[in-house]
């Protein structure tokens, strides 16, 4: 509104200036597209996010078999799979050593980390393994993979909106250098002159 308020102030102005004119259309511009282009870059990209995220939690759904384990003993160190790599409160539960099935039906024996605070021998706990019997993190919830949209869409805007108001306040400063110069150049010319009496005559 501001920007729209300035180029009709500039439109018929006698004191306009030619930048004064392009700074009012550059912020009627970079207006349009905060109202527009940005909320439409945000929608974009977190419709793109969550269609490549929940194909993602399809494919983990189907790749991963629940299963049920069994603790045999308190592991020395963490899994050393890369699927059951431990990361974020998973850090503070104890890795075990456990028996399960895989789905073909053999039984398995590995280190992985417990869904308990605490396991003892005997214990048993929900296990996610893939095809192969080789225990993974559970799939994502397709919620999970939705707020990961939500923020990457809601980034996206952010990110657009930041660059059109670089952009606006970078052409600004190049308007305004360039009426600084000609202020220059026009005082250099009737500066000497200014305050002598019959300058101009």
């Amino acid at each position: 509104m501001r920007a729209a308020t300035g180029l009709w102030r500039w439109r018929h102005n006698p004191l306009r200036r030619t930048t004064d004119l392009v700074e009012a259309w550059v912020a009627f511009a970079a207006a349009v597209l905060l109202c527009l282009a940005v909320p439409l870059a945000g929608w974009a990209a977190g419709v793109s996010a969550n269609t490549t995220l929940q194909q993602a939690v399809r494919i983990q759904q189907q790749e991963r078999t629940p299963t049920t384990a069994t603790v045999l003993r308190t592991a020395e160190r963490a899994p050393a799979e890369p699927g059951a790599d431990r990361s974020g409160e998973e850090r503070l539960r104890p890795a075990v050593v456990a028996r399960w099935t895989a789905p073909d039906g053999t039984p398995r024996t590995g280190t992985v980390t417990t869904t308990r605070a605490q396991a003892d021998p005997g214990d048993r706990f929900p296990l996610w393994t893939d095809r192969t019997g080789r225990a993974v993190t559970p799939p994502m919830h397709p919620e999970t993979a939705r707020v990961h949209a939500l923020i990457a869409g809601i980034t996206v805007a952010l990110v657009v909106g930041v660059l059109v108001e670089v952009t606006r306040r970078l052409v600004v400063q190049r308007l305004v250098q360039r009426r600084y110069a000609r202020l220059d150049r026009a005082w250099a010319q009737v500066g000497p002159d200014w305050g002598r009496t019959g300058t101009g005559s």
